[in-house]
């Protein structure tokens, strides 16, 4: 395994590069135009076809030269103290009070008492390129697994329009109206529609709004069908679409308008207004979607497939009011403890680490802090973690103790980086990636790092296998 100052360098090196990108003119940073497209064969071994797009996390180079073209962006460095505090403080302000613990530690604090910082603008961990319509408009999307509806900036009252660049230069977002789109029908006031939201059949329009946890942000407009456009990727690539229904979303709201979702946000929650039910619906893909995390901040989503038969499963939780991927642990091993322990947690790719409430929290971290031979770092505000250890710089993390979770069903998933290694000032630390939370628990995106994860809602169940995401 790589030292410790290795791996922290190795950390703060981004991944600029995808199929086909273009340079912007006179701009000093590039944007990955990253297609949708269709894959024939299944992704790591499944059988069935799949097709879909790749992702980038909010960290990597071509999402955070867009969004801090608008000179708010001041997400620190990936690996540093700062960029840890400042992604647990965005985890919060996405999920409000849910995580908020009652015996919290004391408020995040940022390198160099930066009591400024512009978090609305991290918006929200991950993002994709889609067309929509005919002629294609490309909208940079946020992936979100806690909604449903699929909405873009649509003949906007309140919208983000655009990016302002620091030299001063401008960067217009694409804004969709279903009068451009010849392949646009707007969704009428009928059926569903009608007793869903009460619409009015003198306007003739479905209206939609959906308001989410973040204080005061929401989106609001009518429904309307066009195309999405994927391609097939294989040796003789054609373009196909798929008649979905969507968003026109002519008023956001709160942190929409500071650059949350600034082009459109992509809903892949369990209801059957979400990409995959519809997607399923019209016969074009199981209902299932999967999503790859690259340690680069670089994955895949693809929709259709259902992993292989060799993966790791569980059932979700599914007598819920308002179904999310939830699913049981049974067990926990740190090291060489194995100890029963009961609980539910949510997998939410979109959100940055992992937290658990007590009595979960206590105990992974007290057996995991028995069983390190590190010294103790004393408590450190500016990183959000509770366990951290002081390391020397050439120090493998090779003896660090592993974190395996049972499953209900008895599969194990095993973390395969249950630490962080951050630079202090002096040396390093590394952290168990995990934080204490209020009343609920959530498996984070850092938990999901190196594998495939399967959200199979024909099944109901969750699926999991290393991949590299190739």
């Amino acid at each position: 395994m790589a030292s410790a100052a290795a791996a922290a360098a190795a950390r703060g090196r981004g991944r600029l590069c995808c199929s086909s990108f273009f340079v912007l003119a006179d701009l000093a940073f590039c944007y990955c135009l990253i297609a949708a497209c269709l894959c024939v064969c299944g992704c790591d071994g499944a059988a069935a076809a799949t097709f879909g797009f790749d992702i980038h996390h909010r960290s990597s180079d071509p999402v955070r030269a867009m969004l801090g073209g608008a000179g708010e962006d001041e997400l620190p460095e990936r690996g540093s103290p700062g960029y840890y505090a400042a992604m647990a403080h965005r985890d919060r302000l996405v999920h409000g009070r849910r995580l908020a613990a009652a015996d919290d530690r004391a408020p995040i604090t940022f390198d160099a008492g930066n009591a400024t910082y512009r978090l609305n603008a991290f918006g929200f961990l991950h993002y994709a390129n889609v067309s929509i319509g005919t002629p294609s408009l490309s909208f940079l999307v946020a992936l979100d697994t806690g909604s449903d509806l699929f909405w873009i900036p649509c003949d906007c009252i309140s919208c983000v329009r655009g990016l302002r660049l620091p030299d001063g230069q401008e960067i217009d977002f694409n804004i969709y109206s279903p009068d451009a789109s010849s392949s646009s029908t707007v969704v009428p006031c009928s059926g569903s529609c009608r007793k869903q939201f009460k619409c009015s059949a003198t306007y003739n329009q479905c209206p939609y709004q959906v308001v989410y946890v973040s204080n005061g942000t929401s989106s609001t407009g009518i429904l309307v069908e066009d195309v999405l456009h994927m391609t097939t990727d294989s040796n003789q690539s054609k373009v196909v679409t798929a008649q979905i229904t969507f968003g026109c979303g002519r008023i956001q709201t709160g942190s929409f308008l500071e650059g949350g979702a600034p082009n459109g946000l992509f809903g892949l929650g369990m209801n059957n207004v979400s990409v995959p039910s519809l997607l399923a619906k019209d016969g074009l893909a199981a209902n299932s979607f999967s999503m790859c995390f690259g340690h680069d901040g670089i994955g895949r989503i693809s929709f259709g497939g259902k992993g292989s038969s060799n993966q790791g499963e569980t059932p979700f939780i599914v007598n819920q009011s308002h179904p999310s991927y939830n699913i049981t642990v049974t067990q926990v091993i740190v090291g060489e403890e194995i100890r029963d322990l009961e609980f539910s947690a949510i997998f939410d790719s979109g959100t940055s680490f992992t937290y658990l409430n007590d009595p979960a929290y206590t105990l992974i971290s007290k057996t995991f802090d028995s069983s390190v031979q590190e010294k103790r770092h004393l408590s450190d505000s500016t990183i959000p973690f509770e366990y951290c250890y002081n390391i020397s710089k050439n120090r493998s993390l090779s003896h660090v103790p592993v974190l395996n979770l049972t499953m209900k069903g008895g599969d194990n998933f095993h973390v395969t980086e249950p630490v962080e290694l951050i630079p202090v000032l002096g040396g390093y630390v590394y952290c168990l990636a995990v934080v204490k939370s209020g009343n609920v628990n959530i498996i984070g995106q850092n938990f999901m790092t190196g594998y495939r994860v399967v959200f199979d809602r024909e099944r109901m169940v969750l699926g999991w296998k290393p991949s590299n995401c190739e």
